[in-house]
């Protein structure tokens, strides 16, 4: 069970909000609104959001911009893990990351589990790293949303928690690219 250390200072984030739907605008997304009101109120800063269809290639345009933007630390996704034929968030985002994160999806699924039993199996939330950026693949449900944030995300997002939290290793993401190769290293 995490604790949060309150001695600690919060460290506010730049996170980014894509909602992936064919149906959804700005005034009718509730799961986007959901996750922008969460990280604001938790002390986080929303860096952008943006609503993107069902599209591979335009969803893996958008996080690879904001992957590459300095100024966004972590990016929250929702919608498109489903299993019809255009819930394709996974196959669209997963082939970006340098890291998976296996852990964040059982995690997912033991909160959801708890709340709509069987049917959690119905979801594809998945996570991983990438160009030291966070990225958190949620379904497209409030709940869902909810869920995500409230059960995992606020905690590990916040430097205060404790034993661990993913703000602490955050200036190590990167490490890989930037050590030099070992003197007479041929690879």
């Amino acid at each position: 069970m995490s604790s949060t250390e309150e001695p600690k200072q919060f460290i506010p984030l730049n996170i980014a909000v894509l909602t992936i739907s064919d149906t959804r605008s700005l005034k009718d997304d509730k799961s986007g609104t959901t996750l922008a009101e969460r990280l604001t109120a938790a002390g986080h800063k929303l860096a952008t959001r943006e609503i993107v269809t069902d599209d591979i290639e335009a969803i893996r345009f958008i996080v690879r911009e904001w992957i590459a933007d300095a100024g966004i630390d972590a990016i929250i996704t929702t919608g498109g893990t489903g299993f019809t034929g255009r819930d394709v968030t996974p196959e669209a985002i997963e082939p970006l990351f340098e890291k998976r994160m296996d852990g964040f999806s059982i995690a997912f699924h033991m909160l959801s589990h708890a709340k709509i039993g069987a049917s959690t199996i119905q979801s594809r939330a998945t996570a991983g790293t990438a160009g030291a950026t966070f990225i958190f693949c949620l379904p497209g449900s409030p709940g869902a949303c909810r869920d995500g944030w409230d059960g995992i995300l606020a905690h590990q997002l916040d430097y205060r928690t404790r034993p661990c939290n993913f703000v602490e290793i955050m200036p190590r993401l990167d490490e890989h690219l930037r050590r030099p190769k070992a003197k007479g290293a041929s690879v």
